[in-house]
């Protein structure tokens, strides 16, 4: 079995991309739940056997190294996400309250891109949309679309809550909606983070 225990760094990097590039590398893809793990035993793309051993959360274009050399590439899987449209809609604060509270008591990780809401199937699509139905007014278009699963890390923002509020008081200190959240997976991303 090939193991990848050493965490390289990102094809970006242009020292790594020409050290992937010049080699026999292999390609792994890893679903979201597996990219958060510090072992994984998986194949490469290519159907070799492979153990991950790293502690850290891989990202899509990370680079490892195989205990014999090898550069082993990390690609993640999309996830389907539940997008709600806002763009053409004149939606009132007390609608966006009731919506946020609504997805907030079922700890839906959030994504904001733009004008949009992104929440990832987690549950039934049917619950999902049962969810938000009643909540949205009818000028909000939804649709499914796949997504990085890094759209919902919040690792890339401050400090926001998931309970769709950006400002409150919470155990003797307020959020401003400045960049702070709680680790619940609010995610602000412009449109070119796809």
């Amino acid at each position: 079995m090939l193991v990848a225990d050493t965490y390289l760094g990102h094809h970006d990097d242009d020292a790594i991309a020409e050290a992937v590039d010049t080699s026999d590398h292999a390609t792994v893809v890893l679903s979201d739940t597996e990219r958060r793990r510090s072992r994984v035993r998986t194949e490469t793309a290519d159907g070799r056997d492979l153990g991950i051993v790293v502690a850290r959360d891989l990202a899509d274009g990370d680079v490892l190294e195989a205990e014999d050399g090898t550069p082993v590439v990390v690609e993640l899987a999309a996830i389907e996400a539940l997008v709600l449209d806002f763009a053409d809609s004149d939606v009132s604060p007390t609608a966006a309250l009731e919506l946020g509270h609504a997805v907030g008591n079922r700890h839906w990780n959030i994504a904001v891109r733009g004008e949009e809401a992104l929440f990832p199937v987690t549950d039934s699509k049917a619950r999902m949309e049962d969810t938000v139905a009643d909540l949205l007014p009818g000028d909000v278009p939804t649709r499914y679309e796949h997504v990085p699963p890094t759209t919902f890390d919040d690792s890339e923002v401050g400090h926001t809550h998931g309970d769709g509020t950006d400002m409150h008081e919470e155990g003797g200190h307020s959020h401003d909606g400045a960049g702070h959240a709680h680790d619940h997976g609010v995610r602000t991303i412009d449109g070119g983070d796809q």
